[in-house]
């Protein structure tokens, strides 16, 4: 079950309005729901920081598409991508490509504390999916702001 939560959030990172951002682009026709429709994606998706816990930001995928966004889930997510704040900010303004996303992974800088990273990277439509979901991301971070 998904909350949201008014967390005091320094940046529009993570916030609700990014969230439905992202959730705005990553279902329009150019975004990532068609490409993840092939493959039958269906995850609930959490994205937070090193430091805490508990993730910042919900996605609920269903064959693809992004159904519901939250701050704030009872469930345990199927992937859980966490970085440092700097590190966040570094990709929401600059997406990263798959090499940096890797190096990324190797060094620690982004951690999956669900989901099987080597697994994913290793299916092509997936791996190129995710490089996406970053720029997607980026995308929402410059909308938010703008509010």
């Amino acid at each position: 079950m998904l909350h949201d939560e008014n967390l005091a959030h320094d940046s529009a990172m993570f916030s609700k309005d990014w969230l439905n951002h992202l959730k705005e682009s990553w279902n329009r026709k150019d975004g990532l729901a068609e490409q993840l429709r092939a493959a039958h994606f269906d995850s609930v998706v959490a994205f937070g920081l090193l430091d805490e816990d508990a993730p910042r930001a919900f996605l609920v995928i269903r064959n693809g598409e992004v159904r519901e966004v939250a701050t704030r889930c009872e469930d345990d997510p199927d992937w859980d991508l966490r970085a440092d704040r700097q590190q966040w900010e570094r990709w929401l303004n600059d997406p990263p490509g798959l090499f940096a996303l890797g190096m990324a992974f190797t060094t620690r800088s982004l951690q999956f504390r669900r989901g099987n990273y080597p697994a994913m990277i290793k299916d092509p439509l997936m791996a190129e999916s995710f490089k996406k979901s970053f720029v997607l991301m980026a995308e929402a971070h410059r909308r938010s702001r703008r509010h």
